[in-house]
């Protein structure tokens, strides 16, 4: 079999097919030159350009007008890709085209009009040769063309079975191609097609919202891609987007596997990940295995994940912990996560205990790890437009390998596991957090109740009222009037949230910032900074480096505390965040490119990190807070909690009589009565129980004494500020909290 196309040879063929009035396809003209149809697909637009040109210069018809896709040979239709690379070649040589599919029809009838006393060759010389085409990329990029005009066949948009199946028209996939497999015994078709659309969606002409459902962009529509484009397209794509697994056409594309039609064709499918072990040390595999089932070992816990399983999720028993030593990567002897995949499987019956679903399980004859991103909680929901998600979804469930070298390259490992030596400090550090990463680290649980503990003077249903709103709309205000405890209770909702206020869990997991005049964007989120080298280089601030962390943890919540957060300019220190911030934009499809972003980057807000702001209502310097911030975030109003849970802790914890607190309470309560309804105030300038409140451990005793210091040194000059126009009006509130004891 020749790989090469003869001018003459061709002509001849189609002359033929032409004085018969039959139309001939694209593997006719391989067939007919000696050629293997895959072999010689990405010469046959050139070859026959090649034609065009010696046609167009000596007036004839143009022959390459009959040749078609072989699903066309009856109606002679020429659409998609050969039809524009038909015109394209047409106009190049002087014909002017209004009408493409009247022009393409001309061209058939005169071509059978003159066939019969057409030169039965080119009468060319014997040395000219086709003009030569290199390869000049992998396999897929021949289909790079075909997966368009699959697509605008189907109207736009269709599942992956549907689009590989008409792919095979298109482009004419032989039978003998249909049955070639890969190392891995997957179709080496289908993975074509996968690496075509993955380099298409790259380059914008396939849109990626849509789980299991391709569907062209506005360009994509627009796009026809003949080989030297496609080549030309790939090529810069892969030079911006270089990843090692591109390098290997046996491989599935990086992110866009769901081409192969067997995880993410239908887009109702979940993929859980699930543990084995009840109480810490009995492990269930086995059992689970022999049963067909997994159960879940907890009595309520997880069990609103267990009800949304159904027929036909995959699922995967894993085990977590941390590894140190013996990497298949250069983790520079830190300790990195490392997640176990013990078995996988296919739900075939929905729980009906609220505990146990019915599963068709294959145990792995030898477990495998991956590492980096891993869950640590029992019961979880894998992410699937996540693109690190699906990283680990084809690894699961379809056998890819992990590329260490793109976790590696990812912000929140590559500042994690990069060459910079650490102190002694940050190595302690790091060995702590190890400790608390893994699998349901066994740490002292927190909840509403030790909120209550440490010193809330809230009902239980007002904590856990705005616990829930929180955990809704995954940003909540605490605001009120100074002294109410607005940050203090901002990081024990955190705590609570979290489920601990284990330190290294905490210092790991929760982030704080103040906003003040000063703070810009460039601070919060991402800007330049003066390197070691005396050049700039993009810094992330804390906003980004909490939202890389929150998404290479996903089965965890993160929080930010942002205190002061109308100190600022929210907005401007925001920038583009501020839409992300919603609930609805906290999706990779949703992502924006940051005003500055490293090539090709697009960042979104994971859902498992929640911002806490607090506001102080009393500040005359600041504005009214943005409509648009304002739209993004649940608020709960604090108030002076000077009730009986704030007398009984002040006795419990600093011993002050209960006499004496009765006295401050009616004083406070006085002055905060007088002070909201002054015309020039309000009840924004209240003064907070925490003024009046001992710090844990202090013991006070004697509270007239302990008041009176606070009179004169802290609530005084607060009323001084209050009335500055009116000192007259300040003495006398202070005079009568100190004579009223």
């Amino acid at each position: 079999m020749s790989d090469t196309l003869n001018l003459q040879t061709t002509y001849r063929t189609i002359i033929n097919a032409a004085r018969e009035r039959r139309f001939i396809s694209y593997g006719d003209l391989a067939k007919a030159n000696g050629a293997q149809w895959h072999h010689v697909r990405y010469k046959m637009n050139t070859h026959l350009g090649d034609l065009v040109k010696i046609a167009a210069g000596r007036n004839w018809p143009l022959p390459s007008a009959i040749v078609v896709n072989k699903t066309n040979l009856k109606t002679g239709t020429l659409d998609g890709t050969a039809r524009e690379g038909f015109i394209a070649a047409a106009k190049e040589f002087g014909y002017e085209v209004n009408d493409p599919a009247a022009f393409v029809e001309h061209q058939q009838e005169a071509l059978f009009e003159w066939a019969p006393n057409a030169p039965d060759n080119l009468g060319l010389i014997e040395a000219h040769e086709a003009t030569e085409v290199a390869s000049g990329g992998p396999k897929f990029v021949q289909f790079f063309g075909p997966v368009l005009d699959a697509l605008r066949w189907f109207g736009g948009s269709a599942e992956p079975r549907q689009v590989i199946g008409k792919v095979v028209d298109f482009a004419e996939v032989t039978s003998e191609e249909l049955k070639e497999t890969n190392r891995n015994g997957q179709s080496k078709y289908e993975n074509q097609v996968a690496w075509a659309r993955f380099y298409l969606a790259k380059a914008g002409l396939i849109d990626r919202k849509k789980r299991g459902l391709w569907s062209l962009s506005p360009e994509g529509r627009e796009t026809f891609l003949d080989h030297e484009s496609a080549v030309a397209l790939f090529k810069s794509i892969h030079a911006r987007y270089r990843d090692t697994t591109a390098d290997d056409e046996e491989a599935a594309p990086p992110s866009l596997g769901e081409a192969k039609g067997t995880l993410f064709d239908d887009p109702n499918r979940s993929f859980w990940f699930v543990g084995a072990l009840w109480g810490g040390t009995d492990d269930q595999t086995e059992r689970f295995m022999n049963e067909g089932v997994w159960q879940n070992g907890n009595d309520d816990k997880f069990a609103a994940q267990v009800a949304r399983m159904k027929p036909g999720d995959r699922i995967a028993i894993k085990a977590t912990f941390v590894r140190k030593y013996g990497l298949p990567f250069e983790n520079q002897d830190k300790p990195v996560s490392c997640m176990r995949i013990k078995a996988v499987g296919t739900i075939t019956e929905a729980t009906k205990d609220g505990k146990t679903v019915k599963v068709d399980w294959r145990l792995l004859e030898k477990p495998k790890e991956w590492y980096f991103y891993t869950y640590r909680v029992t019961v979880v929901e894998a992410d699937a437009s996540d693109e690190l998600a699906r990283r680990l979804i084809q690894f699961t469930f379809s056998d890819h390998k992990q590329d260490y070298e793109f976790w590696l390259r990812q912000p929140y490992w590559a500042k994690r596991y990069g060459a910079r030596p650490l102190t002694l400090t940050e190595i302690e550090l790091e060995e702590e957090e190890a400790d608390a990463d893994t699998e349901e680290a066994e740490t002292k649980p927190y909840g509403v109740k030790d909120i209550l503990s440490d010193g809330c003077f809230l009902d239980e249903d007002e904590l856990t009222a705005a616990l829930s709103r929180l955990s809704g709309k995954l940003n909540l205000i605490l605001q009120g009037a100074p002294g109410t405890g607005k940050t203090w209770l901002a990081k024990r909702l955190g705590y609570a949230l979290i489920g601990t206020n284990d330190r290294a869990v905490i210092r790991k997991r929760m982030r704080s910032i103040q906003f003040h005049p000063s703070l810009s964007y460039e601070d919060f989120v991402r800007g330049w900074r003066p390197d070691g080298d005396g050049k700039l280089s993009l810094v992330d601030g804390v906003f980004l480096e909490a939202v890389e962390a929150a998404r290479a943890e996903p089965d965890r919540p993160y929080v930010l505390i942002i205190e002061e957060i109308n100190r600022g300019n929210p907005s401007q220190i925001f920038g583009e965040m501020l839409t992300l911030l919603e609930k609805d934009k906290r999706s990779e499809v949703e992502a924006l490119q940051l005003a500055y972003s490293h090539e090709g980057e697009r960042v979104f807000i994971p859902r498992n990190l929640f911002v806490i702001g607090t506001m102080n209502i009393a500040d005359r310097s600041l504005a009214l807070v943005d409509l648009a911030l304002r739209r993004r975030f649940a608020f709960v109003t604090l108030e002076p909690a000077l009730n009986n849970r704030w007398q009984q802790w002040c006795m419990d914890q600093a011993g002050i009589d209960e006499v004496d607190l009765k006295q401050i309470r009616r004083l406070m309560s006085e002055l905060n009565d007088e002070i909201a309804a002054d015309r020039s105030l309000g009840v924004q300038f209240r003064i907070g129980h925490s003024y009046v409140t001992p710090a844990p451990g202090d013991s006070v005793p004697d509270g007239r004494a302990w008041f009176r210091s606070i009179v004169e040194t802290e609530i005084a000059p607060l009323l001084e500020e209050y009335w500055f126009d009116n000192l007259d009006k300040a003495a006398s509130s202070k005079a009568r909290l100190l004579q009223g004891l």
